[in-house]
């Protein structure tokens, strides 16, 4: 049974699509902060199908088109994921932007009254602990 476009892919499924090793899409992680899959735990991770275009666009760059490692860098620093995806794939530009700091900072917003009431409480224990410490 085929996966669906839009499911998560493994590493080695991921390192299969892109033709690349797994090694090397690890390595590109440390250099393309926009290299950003999700990780579960034990570290293991999977590559949702904006990461695919962003990974197929970072081999097209340094294999293809000859850029360095600090070429695609200066790229993507200067011009965006737009230039390195290319306009074929101006569908996934905004997904793949968000990625690195979405997954950094992911803020679920359902979870809102549950956080402000432990807010409420970690504040109600601090008002008791300061009473206590200043008597």
């Amino acid at each position: 049974m085929a996966k669906s476009a839009d499911a998560f892919r493994t590493i080695s499924e991921a390192a299969e699509e892109v033709g690349t090793p797994q090694h090397v899409l690890r390595f590109w992680e440390t250099k393309f902060t926009f290299v950003a899959p999700l990780k579960r735990a034990g570290g293991r991770r999977f590559y949702r199908a904006q990461d695919i275009a962003v990974l197929k666009a970072v081999k097209r760059l340094l294999h293809d088109e000859g850029l360095t490692i600090r070429g695609v860098q200066r790229l993507h620093k200067d011009q965006g994921l737009q230039k390195l995806l290319g306009a074929d794939a101006a569908d996934l530009i905004d997904e793949a932007a968000s990625v690195a700091h979405d997954e950094r900072n992911y803020f679920n917003p359902y979870e809102t009254p549950r956080l402000q009431a432990v807010l409420e409480d970690l504040e109600q224990a601090k008002r008791r602990l300061d009473a206590v410490l200043s008597t």
